[in-house]
C-alpha cells in the first residue's frame, strides 16, 4: 500500500512529550488500500504520540464505519468499527527486529507515515464476516435462502456406535 502524505507527522519540530493528532480516513484511503471487500467509508483517527528521545509511542483509536457488502444477501452494509493499535518507533536506528510492536527508523528521518498502520489497525478491527441485524438482509435474497433451508436431524455415522461397542468391550475385559 502507498503511503498517503496526508498521514504523515513531521517529529523533528516536536518537543518531549505527549502530542494529539487527528485524521479522517475517506475515499482516497479506501481506494489506495486496493481491498476488494473495502467500498468506502468514514473513519476517524485519533492519534495519541508520545515522543522521547530514543522512542516514539504511538496510539491510535479508530472509530466510524467501512463499507462492505453482507456476506448473506450480498447487499451494501456499514460496518461499525473500533479499534486500537500501539506502535513503537525507534530512534536510534539499528538493524531491524522482528517484533511488530517495534520499527527502527534511520537516524536521519524526520518524519513518520502511519497510512500502513491505519490499515493495519482497521484490518484487524473489522469482524471476519460481515452481515446484517436480523430482519435488514435483502428481503428477496432472504425469501431465497429461506427455500433453500433444509431443516433435518442428522443421522449419526453407524461406524462411531461399531467403534464405541469396541472401546466399551475392551473396558470390560
Amino acid at each position: 500500500m502507498e503511503p498517503l502524505k496526508d498521514h504523515s507527522i513531521e517529529f523533528t519540530g516536536l518537543k518531549d512529550g505527549l502530542h494529539e493528532f487527528r485524521f479522517v480516513l475517506g475515499q482516497p484511503f479506501f481506494d489506495a488500500t486496493a481491498e476488494e471487500e473495502w467500498q468506502g467509508g468514514q473513519v476517524a483517527m485519533h492519534v495519541t504520540l508520545e515522543k522521547s528521545s530514543t522512542l516514539l509511542v504511538v496510539d491510535m483509536t479508530a472509530t466510524g464505519t467501512v463499507n462492505v457488502h453482507c456476506d448473506r444477501c450480498d447487499g451494501p452494509l456499514d460496518q461499525a468499527v473500533k479499534g486500537e493499535q500501539r506502535q513503537i518507533f525507534s530512534l536510534s536506528g539499528g538493524e531491524p527486529t522482528d517484533d511488530d510492536e517495534l520499527v527502527n527508523l534511520d537516524e536521519k528521518a524526520h518524519s513518520i507515515n502511519l497510512t500502513h498502520y491505519f490499515y493495519e489497525c482497521l484490518r484487524l478491527a473489522l469482524p471476519i464476516r460481515h452481515v446484517h441485524a436480523a430482519g435488514q438482509c435483502d428481503p428477496e435474497v432472504e425469501k431465497v435462502l429461506n427455500k433453500l433451508i433444509v431443516e433435518h436431524d442428522p443421522t449419526p455415522d453407524p461406524r462411531w456406535e461399531i467403534l464405541k461397542d469396541l472401546q466399551n468391550k475392551e473396558r470390560s475385559s
